[in-house]
């Protein structure tokens, strides 16, 4: 099978091209304009696992001229943070997200191609999550057991959650993505599948406050650096599922063997309350694991963007796929400190 996966040299376009190339019989393809500082560093990576790299841009249509015919598109590639457009417009993360996707679909409907769309879970309303029943227990935020709403339970937010209203530019981008994936389905005979991805995290992933928040904390305890609480009065009590992007490949993997059973379906897809942790909990864990305390500062102001909770109620594509993530938390920070330890060259530039 011929594979192409745009977004190619980021942290989840890379993973999943060196373990689709890794479990034998297919031909991938990554492509990436290596906008993000760090996507460098898997060059070596892609060509040491026999994926060929192609440099491109999602946003210049012209660039997919360059590219191989390809069975299967994955489409990886987007500004991922929730807070792009806000302070520099949003051109970037529009032309990037949504325009890009239209050109993934242009290719896709060219050559034959099955798409799987990676979308986020920051496609849901923001003050329909700030409005959930969350109570205080621990050092976290949850929802109180046995009760349930609109798309949501004591298991986490499913796919029925509202969609309406302020979902930040970053959310608006990846939503009418998503539409226009139904659309081309609609009117081209378009094979696709949709996953919602929570909070993916693992090895490689070059981690931000917004864009893989694990991966920061644990390199700051161990390189050094400042950290800090904000929003929700500051006390790091926000909550997130995480999900290894190694389990995030075996879903993906499964649904390119079965593609027309899954084909037109929308998945939520994250790692459940067993695989959820708090800012404060985060923070403990780093510390039992590095030996290092970080002074945070503390900032009370919640941004418009902001939501204190969200866990992933996988359900339905667990349902459909069999699937379930294999790798519990405790596993996921032990790799990221051993990842981060062992490239500690050339990654605390970047991280530290």
């Amino acid at each position: 099978m011929r594979i192409l996966i745009t977004g190619g040299a980021g942290f989840v376009g890379s993973s999943l091209a060196l373990l689709l190339a890794k479990a034998g019989g297919s031909t991938v393809t990554s492509f990436d304009n290596l906008h993000r500082r760090g996507s460098e560093l898997a060059l070596p990576r892609l060509r040491a696992g026999g994926v060929a790299f192609v440099h491109g841009d999602v946003r210049n249509a012209e660039d997919f001229d360059n590219l191989p015919a390809a069975e299967v598109l994955i489409e990886c590639a987007a500004e991922p943070s929730v807070h792009a457009g806000y302070d520099r417009g949003a051109r970037y993360v529009v032309n990037t997200n949504l325009v890009g996707t239209l050109n993934c679909l242009e290719y896709a409907r060219q050559h034959g191609a099955a798409v799987i769309f990676l979308s986020t879970s920051r496609v849901y309303s923001i003050s329909a999550l700030r409005a959930l029943p969350l109570r205080q227990d621990g050092k976290r935020l949850a929802l109180p057991a046995g009760a349930r709403g609109d798309g949501w339970s004591e298991r986490g937010i499913s796919e029925d959650f509202p969609t309406t209203g302020a979902r930040s530019l970053y959310g608006a981008t990846k939503l009418s993505s998503e539409l226009l994936v139904e659309e081309y389905g609609a009117a081209h005979g378009l094979k696709s599948i949709i996953n919602r991805c929570g909070v993916l995290t693992g090895p490689w992933q070059m981690g931000k406050v917004d864009q893989g928040f694990l991966v920061l904390w644990v390199a700051r305890h161990l390189y050094g650096g400042s950290l800090g609480y904000s929003g929700f009065g500051a006390k790091g009590y926000q909550v997130r599922d995480v999900l290894h992007v190694a389990d995030l490949y075996d879903l993906i993997s499964r649904q390119i063997r079965s593609f027309d059973r899954h084909s037109g379906r929308t998945y939520n897809v994250g790692g459940g309350h067993e695989i959820s942790i708090s800012l404060a909990e985060l923070t403990e864990q780093c510390a039992a694991r590095t030996g290092r305390q970080i002074d945070l500062t503390s900032d009370t102001t919640t941004r418009p963007v902001d939501i204190p909770f969200y866990v992933t109620d996988s359900t339905y594509v667990k349902e459909s796929t069999g699937w379930a993530p294999k790798r519990p938390l405790g596993i996921i920070l032990d790799e990221v400190l051993k990842w981060l330890t062992d490239h500690r060259a050339a990654l605390e530039p970047i991280l530290g």
